[in-house]
């Protein structure tokens, strides 16, 4: 599912079920990310879809990369493999207006 920027953090914020996930490459990691996000490079393919597998289904996944794209699609496979909560940030992180670390 596709949230705007300001869903996808009111959402989250409320949200005590939370697990962000950033999609991005090890490279676009150090523009910095969103707080408590943990990265899984969707690049990776099939080891992608490994380490997705290896997640708690029970949660509520937000999911970012860079514009929207890549994390639609990481969305788009989760729900495909039995995750039923996975929102997309749509805008990625180069619109992102929330909190930042490391960068």
């Amino acid at each position: 599912m596709n949230l705007s920027q300001q869903e996808w953090e009111d959402q989250l914020e409320k949200d005590d079920n939370a697990f962000i996930l950033d999609v991005r490459s090890p490279e676009e990691l150090q523009e910095g990310y969103i707080p408590n996000a943990t990265n899984i490079d969707f690049y990776l393919g099939q080891d992608f879809l490994n380490e997705v597998q290896k997640l708690d289904k029970s949660k509520n996944y937000y999911v970012y990369c860079r514009s929207g794209n890549r994390s639609g699609q990481a969305c788009a496979i989760m729900n495909s493999v039995g995750f039923n909560n996975a929102y997309n940030l749509e805008g990625g992180f180069m619109n992102w207006e929330g909190e930042v670390e490391g960068d």
